[in-house]
């Protein structure tokens, strides 16, 4: 054996060896789920911030390339109705550009402390000039003053350089504090598909998945 696969024999172990779901789980009774998947996540979200879950608003936004190739980046919720669900980021950004090219993403929520999960996938649409600029001006000065560097995920090569120009868009920001990057986008992205997942200690796990129709939404139960 080598030690290289020593070390992944061990890591694999050690993995397995890992609590999961180790508090109380709450009840699921997908028989009494609400018609509307927006008023069941809605709920468990409220469950979530009641029970003190950590970030119980962030979320992991996945999105494809032109070339097909997957990416996939925490974000926090900015908003959900009946339109969708709601995120913004640069449009310059690689994930703007990634949108602009394949207008459609998945979103996945995770809540550890209750063993819940909401997975949605549908298309995605920007806002208007006045919803982007409503978002952007709701940022902190330092939120708004990275994206109007407009460098996102680009190389940095020197830090010093980087905080110059930055404390160069925040004197900007004092003298002018309703200026809006117009790159700045707020997105709905409007689900075709919610399931919600929950764990169960004996790993006979509960889903149930919502499927968009054009009389509204049905109901399915999955195989765990």
């Amino acid at each position: 054996m080598t030690a290289g696969s020593e070390r992944v024999g061990g890591t694999r172990q050690w993995l397995r060896g890992l609590g999961v779901f180790a508090g109380p789980l709450p009840d699921f009774d997908p028989d009494h789920a609400p018609a509307d998947p927006v008023r069941l996540f809605l709920s468990w979200l409220v469950e979530a911030v009641a029970d003190g879950v950590r970030d119980p608003h962030a979320m992991m936004l996945s999105t494809v390339d032109s070339a097909g190739d997957p990416d996939a980046r925490v974000l926090i919720l900015k908003g959900v109705g009946s339109s969708g669900w709601q995120f913004s980021g640069h449009a310059f950004s690689p994930k703007g550009g990634q949108l602009a090219c394949n207008p459609r993403a998945a979103l996945t929520f995770y809540w550890p402390e209750h063993g819940r999960q909401v997975r949605i996938r549908g298309s995605v649409t920007p806002g208007t000039a006045e919803e982007n600029a409503a978002d952007f001006l709701d940022r902190s000065p330092t939120a708004r003053a990275h994206a109007l560097l407009g460098r996102q995920s680009q190389y940095l090569t020197d830090v010093a350089d980087r905080d110059q120009a930055l404390a160069k868009y925040l004197a900007l920001i004092e003298q002018e504090p309703s200026l809006v990057d117009s790159a700045w986008t707020l997105y709905t992205l409007a689900p075709a598909e919610v399931e919600f997942w929950q764990a169960a200690k004996s790993r006979i796990h509960t889903r149930l998945r919502y499927e968009r129709t054009r009389d509204g939404w049905e109901r399915f139960r999955l195989w765990s």
